[in-house]
């Protein structure tokens, strides 16, 4: 039986292409991190840092699967939420949204924070806290406006900013290859299996970025085909890019590199190429993280017109731009929202959740996949399958499950108050809606 899903999102543009679709996921997935992770995975990992981040896209890989066969299935807006919610029904489709909507908002915020900083640095007249502070609402009142104007406007400078990005991330491993120390990639002692299983973690978390890039479902032309093909092209891109960066800057620095905790990259790129390169690296992670800004603002409202849309939030934040229909209280709302968190700081004490509840949202999402298949679920078109989905799934399970088992009490009793929280707003509005 066919199950084909209703015109909910009929007021919604679809216009966000394959290669927009793919510009976006990676946008999102390289933002800030990349510019401190390779120091952190050279201190737990050492020489192997680079070989763990293929094994990590392999698991990776297992998991976007899941995701392509979801997301040509579904094509309503919310990504993970909205395809977990048409597997499972409305409480388990909430609960996940719920958590994935939270990790991404405490993101978005970690990034504006980290993004005044650096702003700072680079230009000594924004280095006073309120200087910084008007900057980043400055930056986030552009970004809104931009995606106010319409989906397809917010994708084309999502794009620019992807390649911007990424030109002086490739300038290093291109001009770190020559100044490479081939004894600082000599691998004397291997990680321990409890070592890699916690800093999959991390790198698992490094990967993602396609949840929140697949939220604007509603807006992608030709879903069927194009959600795939952006992931696969999204996924080569991001980890050439990522175990090419860790090859370089652990060949360059050796040692060095897992004290570099600051700028990593930049200091790699200064030793290889020269000052100025350092400089460019370090420019590279303001525009890196303003990227991040424009690419989530587009994906993560969405998230909340979903829920509206839904019923689980209030009506309003389903109303879109009576011209560029864009989300436009959504839009609103989400980036006050995260300035609120970026300018008090409030959000870090949740930071802890992020890495548990992404690999707890793609699990979902994995055997969500299953369920839609099993149903027929289609969105127009011929979906994509995944190949043997026996095992791919039982496989991405398994992995997300051995990474689970280096979490701590104190991160599973944070991760269960906040369903706890989900399943309370979502009780509250079933007990509300009959009298509506």
């Amino acid at each position: 039986m066919t199950s084909n899903q209703p015109n909910a999102d009929a007021g919604l543009i679809r216009s966000i292409g394959t290669f927009a679709l793919a510009a976006s996921i990676v946008n999102i997935t390289i933002g800030g991190g990349i510019f401190r992770l390779p120091a952190d995975m050279a201190a737990t990992l050492g020489a192997t840092a680079p070989i763990a981040y293929v094994l990590c896209a392999i698991a990776m890989g297992l998991i976007v699967l899941c995701l392509a066969e979801a997301g040509s299935r579904v094509a309503l807006s919310g990504g993970p939420y909205a395809y977990i919610e048409v597997a499972f029904g409305p409480f388990i489709g909430f609960l996940s949204g719920f958590i994935l909507w939270m990790v991404l908002t405490f993101a978005m915020a970690a990034v504006a924070t980290v993004l005044m900083a650096n702003l700072g640095a680079l230009v000594p007249a924004l280095s006073s806290r309120l200087a910084s502070s008007i900057a980043i609402v400055a930056i986030y009142a552009i970004f809104a406006a931009v995606n106010i104007m319409g989906v397809e406007r917010g994708a084309r400078v999502n794009t620019i900013l992807t390649v911007a990005k990424i030109l002086p991330l490739l300038l290093l491993i291109v001009g770190g290859m020559f100044a490479i120390d081939a004894a600082n990639l000599t691998v004397t002692n291997p990680p321990s299996m409890g070592t890699l299983a916690r800093s999959s973690i991390l790198l698992i978390f490094a990967f993602a970025g396609i949840e929140a890039a697949l939220v604007p479902g509603g807006e992608v032309r030709d879903p069927a085909r194009t959600v795939p093909r952006a992931i696969l092209l999204a996924m080569i891109a991001v980890t050439l890019l990522y175990a090419g960066l860790q090859f370089v800057a652990q060949g360059v620095l050796g040692p060095a590199l897992a004290t570099s905790k600051s700028s990593p990259l930049a200091d790699a790129a200064g030793v290889a190429i020269g000052g100025w390169a350092r400089q460019l690296l370090l420019a590279g992670a303001v525009i890196s993280m303003l990227g991040h800004v424009g690419a989530m603002i587009l994906a993560v409202p969405r998230t909340l017109f979903a829920f509206a849309r839904d019923g689980f939030l209030p009506p309003a934040l389903a109303r879109t731009h009576p011209v560029h229909r864009s989300p436009v209280v959504a839009i609103l709302v989400q980036c006050t929202l995260v300035l609120v968190l970026a300018l008090t700081s409030t959000f870090e004490r949740l930071a802890v959740l992020a890495n548990l509840s992404i690999l707890v949202v793609y699990g979902l999402c994995c055997i969500a996949t299953w369920q839609l298949r099993r149903r027929d679920v289609r969105a127009g078109g011929t979906p994509f399958k995944v190949p043997m989905p026996g095992v791919v799934i039982v496989l991405a399970c398994a992995m997300i499950a051995w990474m689970l088992s280096s979490v701590t009490r104190a991160e599973w009793l944070a991760f269960g108050i906040a369903l706890a929280v989900g399943a309370g707003i979502f009780v509250m509005r079933r007990v509300q809606k009959p009298s509506t």
